[in-house]
Order: structure tokens, then sequence, then C-alpha cells
């Protein structure tokens, strides 16, 4: 049995909708979070993750009465979204929905890379791979279909770390999401004409699978006095997705619990 509501307002109602959201291997992650939150409001949606655990994802996204289908997929290269092109078009599916919320560390890495502006350069250019080419590859393909369909939502899944704040020894992860937020400016003065929307979320402290020791420990500093859920940054990604959020395009929307508007830190 669906757990979506029969009765969905026409402003929330995704009925007749498919989105693609990438990164949603995780069972704690946003991405499995956002597919589930946009899947209640009637969509279809199609997820992906760089390994198998991706089919996991749509067997509970199934039994939750949501119309899910998976893909394994590595989204920062060309080659890599030209084979989940093919195999959406093989599929019949065509998004008029997109959430790039892919980035930052995959299953297959030890750990996610970091450093200062003395870094590697290598781990530079793999960091805006993973986390701005992998959005700007997978919009590219979208964007052609939700021309065609004349509407289109496009949301990028920042973060607070480069467009708002900053960390210590961060500095390609700050670009990136940085530059993420540059992407979804340019994307909705570009398409507004077609119909289509670009926004962007940006989390601060996330209690997800990944979430490090000491980043629990910073959510507890915020105003809030706790790290966010996946869940609350979903519901922020499935409302501009939705037709009432139709006049709302190129903003971030700051999900971090008011951590970066507290001046002091107790």
């Amino acid at each position: 049995m669906s757990t979506r509501p029969r009765h969905v307002p026409a402003t929330f109602d995704l009925e007749g909708r498919l989105a693609l959201i990438s990164g949603a291997g995780s069972a704690t992650g946003i991405g499995f979070a956002a597919a589930r939150a946009l899947g209640e409001l009637g969509a279809r949606v199609a997820i992906t993750s760089t390994t198998e655990r991706i089919h996991e994802r749509v067997a509970e996204l199934q039994h939750a009465g949501i119309d899910a289908v998976g893909f394994i997929a590595t989204l920062d290269s060309e080659d890599g979204v030209d084979r989940l092109a093919a195999e959406l078009e093989a599929a019949s599916l065509e998004p008029t929905i997109v959430v790039n919320n892919a980035g930052m560390v995959n299953v297959s890495q030890a750990q996610m890379l970091s450093g200062d502006v003395t870094g590697d350069v290598a781990d530079w250019r793999r960091s805006l791979e993973m986390n701005l080419t992998s959005a700007f590859l997978l919009t590219r393909m979208v964007v052609p279909g939700m021309r065609a369909a004349r509407w289109g939502r496009i949301v990028n899944v920042s973060s607070v770390s480069g467009p708002v704040m900053a960390s210590r020894a961060d500095v390609a992860y700050a670009a990136a999401k940085a530059g993420m937020v540059g992407l979804t400016r340019a994307l909705a003065v570009d398409e507004a004409a077609f119909g289509i929307t670009a926004n962007a979320v940006a989390p601060g402290w996330i209690a997800t699978g990944s979430q490090l020791a000491s980043e629990e420990e910073e959510g507890h500093r915020v105003p809030l006095r706790r790290s966010g859920t996946a869940e609350e940054v979903a519901s922020v990604i499935a409302w501009l997705a939705t037709p009432g959020a139709s006049y709302v395009t190129g903003q971030v929307v700051v999900v971090d619990g008011g951590n970066s508007i507290g001046e002091e830190r107790t």
C-alpha cells in the first residue's frame, strides 16, 4: 500500500512526473530521503548510486508503495553519464525533475578528499569532478527533455561549506559547492523561458551514516542544539520540485538549524 496521501493538494502533486535522484545508495542519506519524499508526492523515481546497493533502496521504496527504478552509475565523467542516458532511453524514462545529490565521497573510496591550498592538484580536480562536474553533466543530460516538456525542476544539493561558511583544510570541497550555487543561478536564468526552475539546498550538519563523530559534536553547538536529519533536507528538496514552487528559482535554501546566523557558540 502506498504511503502517499490519497489526496495530495494540487500545489504539491507530482503525479505523472519522473524524478531522477543521484547519490541515493545510502539508506540514511539525503538522496534516498529525497527519493522517498518525492515518491510520496506521487512522482515516479529513478535513483542512482555507484554500487549494487541501489537495488536495495529500490526494493525499500517499492515496499512503501513508491514506483521506483534504480541504476548503477558513475556521474563524474561524460562516459558514465552517457551510459545512464542510454539506459534511461531504453527504459523510456524522461525525467522532468533532477536532484543532483551525488558527490563528496562514494563507498569505493577510503575517505573524503580534503586539504588546504598547498594540497595535491589531482585531489583538487577529483573533488571538483565529484562535487560539481557530476551535477553539470547530469543536468546537461536532462535539460533537453525538460525544454521539450516546457516544465522542469533542477535541485542541486550544495552545502553551507563554500556558499555560506568554510571548514578548515577543505578548499576543494568548498570551491565545488560554491560553484554549484553559481551553476544553479546560471541555469535559473538560462532555462526560465522553458518553464524550468533551478534552486540549491545548502545543508549544514546532517546526521547521516557518513557523519563523523566530530561533526556530530559540532551539531550540538548550533542554535537548535542538534544535527539535522536527511528527511528535513529532503522536505525542502521535495517542495522545490513541486508545482507550487514555480516562482522560486535561482535561490539557495540553507538547512542548518540556524548555525550560519548564530554569532555565539557555547
